[in-house]
């Protein structure tokens, strides 16, 4: 997909912060939901990333506040936005999955097992 790469981004960004391979499990599904629907594009298409990584973060409770500041750091740093844009769009984002942050185990292991079989 022409989106793997950003995914690739996304994975390696959340090893860079030691995020567990179930966070970004939850990143991709988020990302592929928005995917299918339609919301992508060329301009939005990394503040996506981006708050897809940040949100799976928060819910999965990864991450302490100081590192959730790191966190934002790095994706802006990452994939060259503005933080301001990026927490704008995590309310999008939001919206967008229906605030339904919580995912079914079974859109989650797929995504899991290939992490944790790569590494």
């Amino acid at each position: 997909s022409p989106y793997s790469s950003l995914k690739r981004e996304m994975r390696n960004l959340s090893e860079e912060c030691n995020l567990e391979p179930v966070t970004v499990s939850m990143a991709y599904v988020y990302f592929e939901k928005l995917v299918l629907q339609g919301k992508l594009n060329k301009q939005n298409r990394k503040l996506c990333a981006g708050a897809c990584v940040l949100l799976a973060a928060k819910i999965s409770s990864d991450l302490r506040k100081h590192e959730v500041k790191h966190l934002i750091d790095k994706l802006e740093e990452r994939f060259r936005f503005n933080r301001r844009d990026l927490i704008g769009f995590e309310f999008t984002v939001l919206v967008a999955l229906e605030l339904a942050l919580y995912l079914p185990e079974n859109q989650v292991l797929p995504h899991y097992r290939r992490l944790t079989q790569q590494s």
